[in-house]
């Protein structure tokens, strides 16, 4: 059995439950694995801390919380410093580089940053950096297809805003395989 715990944070507003259910909903509806959802945020409705943590399994999931991240994604500071301290010893660390400085990582952690805020700026819309950030995450981890978060994301947006989150989700895409591609 196949199980990856995934636990993406930043702060409310960023589009963080959002990238978690379409991570969610493209493994158990477009990948055929179980998904589970559980997520977390402060009192405030923007800015507050905010994280969502996915299950995904090849298998029935009978344990729907995250113990200790295979993979992290974190868009705000105060998530990377929350958080790291919990993940596993080879963990995946994705990161939005104008926004977390990744210090203290645990040795053996793979980490990779992208300036999701300024490439979600260029397309127009500051608010799509979780998208950008699911581009990332395609390209760097290979838990969900790209296909299936594709079909999820176009299935998640809001109608109308299909093409600029697709466009983004392509940035975050491209540039995480291009890290790949450098030996990353």
């Amino acid at each position: 059995m196949s199980r990856t715990e995934i636990k993406i944070g930043g702060f409310g507003g960023q589009g963080v439950i959002l990238a978690g259910m379409i991570i969610g909903r493209a493994a158990a509806l477009h990948d055929d694995k179980d998904a589970t959802l559980t997520q977390s945020f402060g009192p405030e409705a923007r800015g507050g801390a905010c994280s969502a943590q996915v299950v995904v399994s090849t298998e029935r999931n009978l344990y729907p919380c995250v113990t200790a991240p295979d993979v992290l994604v974190v868009m705000s500071q105060p998530a990377y410093e929350q958080y790291v301290g919990g993940i596993r010893p080879d963990a995946l660390v994705l990161y939005e580089s104008s926004l977390v400085e990744p210090n203290g990582l645990p040795a053996g952690c793979r980490s990779f940053g992208i300036p999701a805020t300024s490439f979600a700026e260029e397309l127009g819309r500051r608010m799509v950096l979780n998208i950008v950030m699911l581009g990332f995450f395609a390209a760097l981890c290979d838990v969900v297809s790209e296909g299936a978060i594709r079909q999820a994301l176009a299935a998640s947006v809001p109608k109308g805003t299909e093409r600029l989150n697709l466009d983004a989700f392509t940035r975050g895409l491209d540039y995480g395989r291009a890290l790949r591609a450098k030996g990353g």
